[in-house]
């Protein structure tokens, strides 16, 4: 069975990425996030992991949640990594892509002029980035719709 790991930071992030859910149904989950409380939002037989949280100015949360996602990932050795960002996402597919883990980066809903800041990163990364606004979409960011309907 196929193991994907999906991960993001909280709020909107968190919301999209559980909405992809349904697409996942017949591979076994990992959900990594910062906020333990959010362990109740995803089914008892996933897996979930609670990573320390980092942005662009707390570098020390970055570097801790990298080398938390390196632990994790030689533990669960996941197929895939798929995210909606933001920066432990991003942090997500760069660990995944060291490791040689196929990776998919997916722009939030909310950016709708350009793609995020991290999403202009992540395409520079990962193995397959997309967004979810059409008049985004380039040779190499892919546009299949959006998840928040």
């Amino acid at each position: 069975m196929k193991k994907v790991v999906a991960i993001s930071s909280i709020g909107g992030h968190w919301i999209q990425l559980l909405r992809l859910k349904p697409v996942f149904e017949d591979v076994q989950m990992v959900f990594i996030t910062t906020k333990a409380s959010f362990k109740s939002m995803v089914s008892e037989s996933d897996t979930f992991y609670v990573i320390p949280d980092g942005n662009r100015t707390d570098k020390i949360g970055l570097l801790k949640a990298i080398k938390t996602l390196f632990v994790i990932y030689r533990k669960e050795k996941p197929d895939v990594i798929i995210t909606t960002g933001a920066a432990p996402g991003l942090m997500g597919i760069c660990v995944g892509k060291l490791l040689g883990i196929h990776t998919i980066w997916l722009d939030s809903i909310a950016n709708c002029e350009e793609l995020s800041m991290s999403g202009r990163i992540a395409k520079k990364i990962a193995n397959t980035v997309y967004t979810q606004w059409e008049h985004l979409a380039t040779n190499n960011v892919k546009y299949k719709g959006n998840v928040l309907k």
